[in-house]
């Protein structure tokens, strides 16, 4: 499996799996890193916190925008969609992350987006993204 193609299957566990489905993209060890919260480390962590933001952005989705990858290691820029709850408001978060692998399992992730309740559709400032028909 190609580092994309492990991301793509861990982003669609993320949207629609159970933590199983979502803890089988990782080492037992693995860990991500973000700039808004503090680590989320192994494997079955890591699915519970997933099914848990899930949870709490009304069903959340993320998806692949673009991946560059060598060897054992890869950076994306990805969108998660969802509603925020206490309005009901669609929106789009993205970010950034930097992939470590295990052979073919997601060791370590380091994500970097910016997450600001009072603005949800969260991007590059003045990065036009164009429509889901463009990509």
């Amino acid at each position: 499996m190609t580092p994309r193609d492990r991301i793509a299957a861990y982003f669609e566990a993320c949207g629609t799996g159970t933590a199983a489905d979502i803890a089988e993209h990782f080492s037992a060890d693995a860990v991500i890193y973000d700039t808004n919260i503090a680590p989320a480390r192994t494997a079955n962590a890591i699915a519970e916190m997933w099914l848990t933001v899930r949870e709490r952005w009304g069903g959340a989705r993320w998806r692949v925008d673009s991946c560059v990858s060598d060897g054992q290691t890869a950076a994306i820029e990805w969108s998660m969609t969802g509603t925020d709850s206490r309005t009901g408001k669609a929106f789009t978060f993205r970010g950034s992350e930097h992939y470590e692998f295990d052979d073919s399992l997601i060791a370590e992730i380091r994500q970097y987006w910016t997450f600001d309740r009072a603005e949800l559709d969260t991007g590059l400032v003045g990065y036009d993204y164009g429509t889901d028909d463009d990509r």
